[in-house]
C-alpha cells in the first residue's frame, strides 16, 4: 500500500461540505458547525507531521472532527469549563492512542456517534436514491469509495471538468434533501 500524502490545500474543497453537514447534524447550529470544521482543519494542519499514512486522509480528518465535536459538548456541559478536556493533536502516546480515548465514558459517546453515524448514513443513502442516478453514482465513487478522479472519469465517461460540476450538483441536491429529511427531525 502506498503511503498517503496529505493535501491540506484541497481539504476544504474535498471534505468541507461533508464535514459541515455531518457536524451540523451533531450540533444543530450552523455557526458552531463552521467553527468546529475550521478547528478540525487547523488541528490537522498543526499535526500533519505526525500523520503516518496508515489511514486515508479523510478518515484521519474525520477522527479529528469527531474529537472536536466531543470537545464542544464537554465544554458546554462541563461545570463552567472545569471538566473540559484539552487535546494535543501534535503528540500521541507510544501506542498512538489519543488522550481523549483515555478519558472515562468514551464508550457511550462512541456508541452514540456510531448510532447517529449509521442514521445519517442511511439518510444520505436515501437521499442519493432521489437524485439523478449518474450524479449519485459519481458522488458515491468520489466521496464514499474514494476513487481517483481519472478512474471515475474513465468509468463514467465524463471529463474532469464535468466531474466537478456533477459532484457540485449532487452536493446541492443532497444538501437540500438532507435539510428536508434529516435536519428537520
Amino acid at each position: 500500500m502506498d503511503k498517503v500524502i496529505l493535501q491540506p490545500e484541497l481539504w476544504v474543497e474535498k471534505y468541507g461540505d461533508y464535514f459541515f453537514y455531518f457536524t451540523l447534524s451533531k450540533v444543530s447550529d450552523r455557526e458552531v458547525a463552521k467553527d468546529i470544521v475550521s478547528e478540525t482543519f487547523l488541528a490537522g494542519l498543526k499535526s500533519k507531521a505526525n500523520f503516518e499514512g496508515r489511514s486515508s486522509e479523510k478518515t484521519w480528518l474525520t477522527s479529528i472532527l469527531n474529537r472536536k465535536i466531543i470537545d464542544h459538548y464537554r465544554k458546554i456541559n462541563s461545570n463552567k469549563g472545569k471538566a473540559e478536556v484539552k487535546m494535543d493533536y501534535s503528540k500521541q502516546d507510544q501506542e498512538g492512542a489519543w488522550l481523549e480515548e483515555q478519558v472515562s465514558d468514551t464508550e457511550s459517546a462512541s456508541a452514540d456517534f456510531s448510532m447517529e453515524n449509521e442514521e445519517l448514513g442511511q439518510a444520505i443513502l436515501s437521499c442519493l436514491e432521489t437524485i439523478n442516478p449518474k450524479h449519485a453514482e459519481i458522488f458515491k465513487m468520489k466521496t464514499m469509495q474514494d476513487y481517483d478522479n481519472d478512474v471515475i472519469c474513465n468509468e463514467m465517461g465524463v471529463t474532469s471538468s464535468n466531474l466537478w460540476v456533477i459532484i457540485h450538483r449532487a452536493r446541492i441536491a443532497l444538501a437540500s434533501c438532507l435539510d428536508n429529511s434529516w435536519f428537520k427531525k
